[in-house]
């Protein structure tokens, strides 16, 4: 007789053994959570998939063995990546019994650069890059030339090898060609933005002298030139002769050119452009423990300073120790010099008192620089590697540039004196900002007690719960006050046109009422006191009438925002409110249009816009032909579109119902998703810059909603 099996016993609720830990093996890992290796899978995050690959063919650049990469979109949105370097090794690796192309492509954290002397200086620190994109892709194809031979490998389905490399045949070139497809169950959008490319891979291109890099979109291709498409027997996209747009980068100047390109609309105080390179060996270290520091400035006429740090060649938009060490080492240089000359402070050469020093801002006014460095052992605060915290960068930095700036100054008497002429203004002007800060921001206006006569405040002291509209005009601002919802919603109305600040010192702005209103409102103050934790309102809506003045304002705004109260942006608390434009009625039905295609929705395209008093008229004439023919049995409902031409123009309930009532409004969140573009648009929209801004409205004109 079988002995009968055991009953399988059943797991306890909250029961945790061994059997419940997950074991994810090979690239598993990187499918299962994504996130954690490229971000996100938005836009960003597939984007950041090219990045990784380039990356690869530019740390061959960065030591000196390939001076050519090329990347192309091929159709399809297929990514393809081409460098003339050394060729990834396709020999066989000793622990993984594979070839070094596969351990690469197929291993995480396997790569040349965690020792050795395949890399003595990359981007990549943890060896995920080209393992994490194969992973992501329905397909990958490798294909390497070295050793005086072509070799291929193919993966698909998350990273899985087809076979073994395999040589196909010679080849008197060297270098490596990657060619993947997105995973499409991973990245919901797969569309790769042409520009974004350019603007990524143009700044690599300054960061590394003498390398040309070359972007081709392909994807519209057809006819005959789908056909020169095999890729298996074109090394370089471009030798095809194909028509696609393209774009070739190469700058002998590196960070000289950088800084020259991000000064191309601002007007410099000096012509030459201070450069240094050099390599720091700390005390007591070797060649292998040195620091690469290189850096490029120049001080041009405008009051921000702009500062671009680099590790490695990666972007670090919050600093870090680099930084740190430049912005000590300029401002005590500066402060030499300008004892030494006797130009600075009004004049006075004492310098005997720390007032009469200048500051860390009072140097930056005005600034545009690059700094990068480059290391071998390299360390970065938290993974986005947006900080660096290798505390070597510091002290290299810091001297390297000590010694090549008071060299510069000393050698540049002309430029030294425009420099140290700039400073000292801003020097003055911080001092009378202080003052008017002193006067104007005290105590009391902070803590909201002495709040501006034209702002209607709310009840609650919550902040996560408050809201601010700032509406233009005082019409608009009588219906925002009396539609408002008076316990969450404050509301503070502008008499006309803001200040332009984009060229304004601190002192000329708190002179402005209506911008002094609006820095006591919010509570933070501005400069440096600025408080974010003290912002009395978690929602600022900018709610302005939507015609050409209104835009105008709300630009203004905007500047204001970005210059000198950044964090509340990044923050998430600055909106921009979306009114209707149209107001149809259809017999007693109300319905609200905030867009033209709306409009035609509802009416179709035929029937036109009326004014207020068109509107009465025909309210008054439909509610006498309905008395008349109450009963008639059957009516059609007459249909009337009114155009709102501003806030104003509302009564406070259309008002409350369209634009504040959270139920119903629209409000758009202002973001920046690329800081430094956003600086370059703001400076040529709202600068001096005459040429740039018209050259800027005459390109985008096909784009812009015109108001008729």
């Amino acid at each position: 007789m079988a002995k009968k099996a055991p009953a399988k016993e059943t797991k306890k609720a909250g029961h945790y053994d061994a059997s419940d830990i997950t074991v994810l093996e090979g690239l598993e890992a990187v499918r299962r959570r994504p996130g954690m290796y490229i971000g996100t899978t938005g836009i960003d995050g597939l984007h950041h998939l090219v990045w990784e690959i380039f990356d690869n063919s530019r740390d061959e650049a960065m030591g000196g063995f390939c001076d050519d990469i090329e990347v192309a979109i091929l159709p399809g949105n297929r990514i393809r990546v081409t460098d003339n370097g050394r060729g990834i090794p396709v020999d066989i690796h000793p622990k993984t019994k594979v070839s070094a192309l596969e351990t690469i492509l197929t291993v995480l954290h396997a790569g040349g650069k965690f020792g050795g002397e395949g890399y003595k200086v990359s981007g990549g620190l943890h060896g995920v890059g080209a393992s994490v994109v194969n992973a992501l892709s329905t397909y990958m194809r490798a294909e390497v030339h070295r050793d005086g031979g072509k070799y291929v490998q193919e993966y698909k389905n998350g990273g899985k090898p087809v076979a073994q490399v395999k040589k196909v045949g010679p080849s008197d070139r060297t270098g490596t060609i990657i060619t993947f497809d997105a995973d499409p169950s991973i990245f919901s959008v797969i569309e790769y933005h042409f520009q974004t490319i350019i603007n990524h891979l143009r700044q690599q291109a300054y960061l590394v002298k003498d390398l040309r890099i070359t972007i081709i979109d392909m994807r519209d291709l057809s006819g005959r030139d789908i056909d020169k498409l095999d890729e298996k027997d074109t090394f370089w996209m471009r030798d095809l002769g194909i028509d696609a747009p393209s774009m070739t980068f190469y700058f002998e100047g590196g960070l000289r050119s950088l800084v020259g390109f991000q000064n191309r609309h601002q007007t410099p105080l000096h012509k030459t452009i201070f450069y240094v390179e050099k390599d720091f060996i700390p005390t007591g270290g070797s060649e292998k423990d040195s620091v690469q520091v290189e850096i490029a400035l120049q001080y041009v006429d405008d009051i921000t300073a702009r500062i671009s740090a680099f590790a490695n060649n990666i972007y670090n938009p919050e600093g870090g120790t680099h930084i740190t060490g430049f912005k000590t080492a300029l401002t005590r240089t500066l402060n030499t010099a300008a004892k030494g000359s006797g130009s600075a402070k009004g004049g006075s050469s004492s310098g005997g008192k720390d007032s009469d020093n200048f500051t860390g801002d009072d140097v930056l006014e005005g600034l545009t620089a690059v700094v990068s460095i480059k290391m071998r052992e390299i360390q970065f605060e938290g993974q986005t590697k947006g900080k660096l915290g290798s505390v070597e960068a510091l002290s290299a930095t810091q001297t390297v540039f000590s010694e090549a700036f008071a060299a510069f100054l000393e050698e540049h008497p002309d430029e030294a004196r425009e420099i140290i002429g700039k400073a000292a203004l801003a020097m003055k002007a911080r001092k009378a900002a202080k003052a008017a800060k002193d006067s104007i921001l005290r105590k009391g206006a902070l803590d909201g007690m002495t709040l501006p006569g034209k702002l209607a405040d709310c009840q609650t002291k919550s902040a996560e719960e408050s809201e601010l509209f700032i509406v233009e005009g005082d019409s608009a601002g009588g219906s925002a006050k009396m539609g408002r919802d008076r316990r969450t919603q404050a509301i503070l109305p502008l008499r006309g046109k803001i200040l332009n600040i984009e060229r304004a010192r601190l002192d000329k702005m708190l002179a402005s009422e209506q911008i002094k209103n609006l820095v006591v409102a919010m509570g933070t103050a501005i400069g440096d006191i600025f408080d974010l934790s003290k912002l009395r309102y978690h929602k600022i809506i900018i709610a302005t009438d939507a015609d050409v003045d209104g835009a105008h304002i709300r630009t203004l705004l905007l500047t204001l925002f970005y210059r000198h109260f950044r964090p509340v942006i990044d923050g998430g608390y600055v909106y921009i409110a979306q009114p209707p434009l149209y107001k149809i009625k259809k017999g007693k039905e109300v319905f609200y249009a905030y867009t033209d295609e709306q409009r035609i929705e509802y009416v179709g395209e035929d029937m036109p816009a009326v004014s207020d008093e068109a509107l009465a008229e025909s309210d008054e004439m439909e509610t006498e032909e309905e008395a008349a023919s109450a009963k008639a049995p059957v009516r059609q409902a007459k249909i009337s579109v009114q155009r709102y031409k501003g806030l104003g123009e509302m009564n406070p309930e259309e008002l409350s119902e369209t634009t504040m009532n959270p139920s119903n409004r629209v409000l758009k969140q202002v973001t920046i998703d690329d800081a430094q573009d956003a600086d370059r648009i703001f400076d040529m929209l709202m600068g001096t810059d005459v040429p740039a801004r018209k050259s800027f409205i005459t390109s985008h004109a096909k784009e812009a909603t015109l108001d008729i």
